[in-house]
């Protein structure tokens, strides 16, 4: 009468794990095709200056939009000539669309994170004073005040 009996002593089957290590690497091959590293090609040349104080490394990236000024790269020196332009995103810019470059970052970041902006200028240590005060003015009209200067550390400081 008792067909289905039940001793207490069934085992548990093993888990199968031999296709784990292919599942892991196809995961990891996708992220490393769908991420971009760099989202701005830059098209101007600069080399930061370097300070040996009040270098601090910044948190929160995604809260800083880059301004970058200095002579166009060889690619684009034919069209641009060689003096120094301002790279807003991904174009070359005059220092009026500066408003309307703060404009479009600033909607682009959700609500607690405005008064966080940050812009980031990145400048050629061989570029004239003329070209960056106009940028700090049109910023200052756009009404972004956080101004970061970019800088690497000296070697050579201690």
């Amino acid at each position: 009468m008792s067909k289905f009996r039940s001793n207490g002593k069934r085992e548990m089957p093993e888990l199968n794990t031999s296709s784990l290590p292919d599942l892991i690497f196809t995961v990891l091959f996708f992220f490393m095709m769908v991420t971009s590293m760099r989202e701005v090609e830059v098209k101007v040349q600069y080399v930061t200056p370097t300070g040996t104080t009040e270098i601090e490394k910044l948190e929160r990236k995604s809260l800083i939009s880059h301004i970058y000024i200095g002579p166009p790269s060889k690619n684009y020196r034919a069209v641009y000539g060689s003096a120094p332009r301002i790279q807003l995103n991904e174009v070359f810019a005059e220092p009026q669309a500066i408003r309307e470059f703060v404009k479009t970052e600033r909607e682009s970041m959700a609500e607690r994170d405005k008064p966080l902006m940050r812009m980031s200028m990145k400048i050629d240590r061989d570029v004239q004073m003329g070209i960056v005060t106009d940028v700090k003015q049109e910023l200052r009209k756009a009404r972004a005040l956080n101004i970061v200067y970019s800088a690497t550390k000296d070697k050579n400081a201690k």
